[in-house]
């Protein structure tokens, strides 16, 4: 078959090209056979010949069952008898490549691949077999692996991608592909690539040469496939007959282009919205399809029609490419029911090349139905300026607003003012009508604005409110006289001369006339007989003052007031009265006042201010130690005070543990009350804080008899201890905060009006057994529980004296 065939021509190859070595082969000189330069050989003329060999070749992939002939190595001085030796050495030598030693014959064992090795490198040497020593000098030579079509072409860079923009014309460059042939290019067309396609040449073309994919048509359409797999094979040999080939899947990718307009998939789009929707409010979305990818889908939309450019505004969702349609004005119902709005749709990105296929834009039609509300009143018309003058009567019509109902014709509408707006009630509305009165007296000059809101509601639904802000100018009329802007003052010198300029007068209204102000300045009547100063109106709502004498004398007179009478231009024409203030000083000779005092001026003439500063100096000094001697006069009466109240609080014993009350008889030792001061027992009939004059049922002898006795000398004054008793009381019963603590307190004096004696036992020397208390039960009953106790120890110390 065609194996056999090539493997015989391939042998007859190789036949040939070693007869062609051998008769190519070259001799080298051998060891033995002569030195150079030897007499004998050089007589003869004649070099002996070495080496008998050449460069060897050995066919790839040899598939025979015995080793392969590579060669054969030869020395001339080789006669046939077995004596030489044989042998190689380097790379395969002795596995790959095995020598012959007494022919010299080299045979390849393995098969061999030059795609994996070209060539082999080996050294060979001839060796007397007997002494192994060399018989000619070691020689390299090279063994090269024959190419033969064993590999296919391959397609070392895929998977390949590429992509190409739809419509584009005829020959457009898509990509390039290469294929690699591992045989050698050098010998023979191994390695001879040609390109072809073999799926999707409908489509697409490649070049035979280069690789290049190119388009064979020119109307390729991204919408209609938007990828292409083509089949490309790359063969050897040029494409002859028994050439290789290997083939790859190339994938061309559609790109897009602008070649589709915008469409909407309707011709009309129904929304709805209510009347009451805030300017800005979405109504729908409306969207216009494209057959495109990316970039060239970008949307822009736009109102056509007049009526919905007023009305609606449409906007772009650049994330969706949605058209969004908002309110831009309010709508009523009431006016117009249904709109209807044209909106356009376009491409962003327009390609020229493609224009002349169609406008890239188109149009639907949108229906906007407007819904209708319960509606609060509207204001009709919306002025919000009204005006009253300032002296209007408390209840005059400053206006009338008016509100009606949207939604029903002559529907009730009730008005009222946001009292917030007016807390003052300055003014009022009706109910009904919606006329706005004063309601309390107006004053342009404390207030000339007024900003009130007025509320409108249905009559019968109040919850459905509207708010209509209004502004009342108050209106000026000339109800205030003009002033003078200041309380004027001026100064005249003593030495000044007629028609001389002392002051300059100006007024103040705060009035406003539209005309403008205009006042006219005179003399008052009671300033008819000045004969001093004269007054001129300059006629620019300023006057000036002059003087009409030679000098004055502030010793005479030092102040004249002139009454000055001030009108303005109305209507009504209003006046009033000012007084400039004119004061009569003494100048220096340029002129400048120096002092305008006429104590000051008497003074003057005999003290220089040095000795004025002196004397006020020394004033002053004088107060200050009258002072001082207050204060300190003061401070020492309060030390004394003070003393004395120490020395009577030595008289008061304080004790902190509390009785038990009126039944405890036995909680305190009585002689520990006993008073320090000794006093001596009074007479029977000495008075002195007894129990009175004339006291009925008494004997008033026997009570002092039976009471401790003491005696009120009349050297003794007790005022002093009156004095305090009432001081403290007094600021016992002012001060709230102190609480009512428990104390028992005695004192020496009873008060000159008790009608008894004291009953104190104070500073007595006498025992219990020398006092009846008997008369105590004739006290009445706020002394029984007293007389009890006392007249239960009598009868104790009776029945221990028996």
């Amino acid at each position: 078959g065609l194996q056999g065939f090539l493997w015989t021509m391939l042998l007859l190859f190789c036949a040939i090209q070693e007869l062609g070595s051998w008769a190519m082969h070259t001799e080298v000189e051998g060891p033995g056979l002569g030195e150079p330069g030897d007499p004998a050989l050089l007589a003869s003329g004649r070099v002996k010949r070495g080496w008998v060999w050449n460069q060897f070749f050995v066919v790839e992939e040899y598939t025979g069952t015995e080793p392969l002939y590579v060669g054969k190595i030869h020395s001339d001085s080789d006669e046939g008898d077995g004596s030489i030796k044989y042998t190689i050495s380097g790379e395969g030598a002795g596995t790959i490549f095995l020598i012959d030693e007494i022919t010299g014959d080299i045979h390849a064992t393995e098969r061999l691949d030059r795609e994996q090795k070209t060539f082999y490198t080996l050294r060979a040497q001839a060796r007397d077999r007997q002494t192994d020593q060399l018989l000619e000098p070691e020689s390299e030579f090279i063994i090269k692996v024959q190419d033969i079509n064993d590999s296919e072409p391959r397609f070392l860079e895929g998977p390949y991608i590429g992509s190409v923009a739809e419509l584009s014309p005829v020959g457009t460059s898509v990509m390039q592909v290469m294929a690699s042939d591992a045989d050698d290019p050098t010998y023979g067309s191994s390695a001879r690539v040609v390109y072809s396609v073999l799926e999707g040449e409908q489509h697409f073309t490649v070049d035979s040469k280069t690789g290049v994919i190119r388009t064979a048509v020119a109307d390729l359409d991204r919408e209609t496939q938007d990828r292409y797999e083509v089949v490309i094979r790359a063969t050897d040999m040029a494409g002859q007959l028994g050439g290789l080939s290997g083939s790859t899947t190339v994938t061309i990718v559609v790109t897009d282009v602008n070649d589709n307009p915008p469409r909407f998939p309707q011709k009309m789009y129904q929304f709805s919205i209510v009347e009451t929707a805030p300017v800005g409010t979405a109504i729908g979305r409306v969207k216009a399809e494209d057959s495109d990818v990316g970039e060239n889908t970008d949307m822009t939309y736009q109102v056509k029609d007049e009526e919905g450019v007023e009305m609606f505004k449409v906007t772009t969702d650049s994330n969706t490419q949605e058209a969004v349609i908002t309110v831009q004005k309010p709508l009523d119902y009431e006016s117009k029911k249904v709109h209807t709005v044209v909106v356009e749709a376009l491409n962003k990105f327009v390609d020229p090349r493609f224009v002349d296929l169609g406008t890239f834009r188109d149009q639907t039609i949108v229906r906007v139905s407007v819904l209708d509300v319960d509606e609060p009143p509207e204001f009709r018309p919306p002025s919000n300026l009204m005006e009253v003058q300032e002296d209007a009567h408390v209840g005059s019509v400053v206006g009338v607003v008016t509100a009606l109902d949207p939604d029903t014709a002559n529907h009730p509408v009730r008005y009222a003012i946001d009292r917030s707006t007016d807390a003052e009630r300055i003014f009022d509305i009706d109910a009904k009508t919606g006329a706005i009165v004063t309601g309390k007296v107006l004053d342009r000059e404390t207030a000339g604005w007024h900003n009130i809101t007025v509320l409108a509601m249905e009559a019968d639904n109040h919850s459905q409110v509207s708010r209509a802000s209004l502004r009342i100018r108050i209106l000026d009329v000339n109800d205030n006289p003009p002033e003078l802007a200041t309380p004027y003052e001026a100064a005249v010198c003593e030495d000044a001369k007629p028609g001389q300029l002392i002051q300059t007068i100006s007024v103040v209204d705060r009035d406003e006339p539209q005309s403008g102000h205009r006042f006219y300045f005179t003399l008052a009547p009671e300033a008819t007989n000045n004969h001093h100063f004269s007054l001129l109106d300059i006629q620019d709502n300023t006057a000036a003052v002059h003087t009409q004498r030679v000098g004055f004398n502030r010793q005479e007179q030092d102040v004249f007031l002139l009454p000055i009478l001030v009108v303005d231009s109305g209507p009504p024409a209003l006046s009033s009265t000012g007084t400039l203030t004119i004061r009569v000083c003494g100048c220096d000779s340029n002129g400048a006042i120096q002092s305008c005092n006429s104590t000051a001026y008497v003074v003057s003439a005999t003290l220089s201010p040095g000795a004025l500063i002196a004397l006020l100096v020394c004033v002053l000094i004088l107060v200050v130690l009258v002072l001082l001697i207050l204060t300190l006069k003061r401070h020492h009466k309060s030390h004394l005070t003070s003393e004395d109240d120490e020395d009577m609080r030595d008289n008061v014993i304080k004790y902190n543990d509390e009785g038990g009350g009126e039944q405890d008889t036995e909680a305190y030792d009585m002689s520990a009350l006993r008073s320090l001061y000794d006093f001596s027992e009074i007479k029977a009939g000495d008075g002195g804080g007894g129990p009175g004059e004339g006291g009925p049922g008494r004997n008033p002898a026997s009570e002092l008899h039976a009471l401790p006795q003491w005696v009120q000398s009349p050297d003794l004054d007790f005022s002093v201890f009156r004095d305090y008793i009432c001081r403290k009381v007094e600021q016992a019963d002012e001060d709230l905060s102190v609480p009512p603590y428990d104390s028992f307190q005695t004192y020496a004096f009873e008060g000159s009006d008790s009608p008894v004696p004291s009953l104190s036992s104070i500073n007595t020397w006498s025992s219990g057994s020398e006092q009846d208390f008997s008369y105590l039960g004739g006290w009445g009953p706020r002394f029984r529980q007293l007389a009890a106790l006392y007249a239960g120890r009598r009868g104790e110390e009776d029945s221990e004296e028996s």
